[in-house]
């Protein structure tokens, strides 16, 4: 593929890509609780079970301070739990609690919901097979640094 052509792709994937997310975002009224930033924590705690504020922040490349901020509000909505450490009593282990669980498979659902009805609405059993056949290759860009 030229140069011309790699641009023109990154540029037109990039535009329904974003333009699908902004899509999804809107088919769950519970994520309506939470700012993206949030959602993302929960979701993170959700894949990883236990994490500390620091890792946290890492991942979200946020500020250890902007992450207690976060932290703290999510304590307060019941949506995680914070342990003290037993091995090193000054760090604490930051959990997804049910309620936050709970949340985050309800989001999930939502989306999913929306996201196979518009699969079943406007694909063909083709375009079906070959969006399954680009999830690869979408996940190698998401994985990219």
């Amino acid at each position: 593929m030229t140069k011309q052509k790699d641009s023109l792709l990154a540029s037109e994937l990039r535009t329904v890509v974003t333009r699908l997310i902004k899509k999804l975002r809107k088919q769950s009224s519970t994520a309506d609780k939470l700012s993206l930033t949030e959602r993302s924590i929960i979701a993170l705690l959700d894949k990883h079970g236990e994490l500390l504020p620091n890792e946290l922040a890492a991942m979200e490349k946020i500020t250890t301070q902007s992450m207690s901020q976060i932290l703290s509000k999510l304590l307060q909505m019941d949506l995680i739990k914070r342990r003290i450490s037993e091995t090193d009593k000054r760090k604490a282990i930051i959990t997804l609690s049910d309620a936050g669980r709970t949340l985050l498979y309800q989001v999930r659902s939502e989306r999913n919901e929306w996201l196979n009805k518009a699969l079943e609405a406007t694909c063909t059993a083709e375009e079906k097979e070959l969006l399954k056949r680009a999830i690869g290759p979408l996940t190698k860009l998401v994985d990219f640094d």
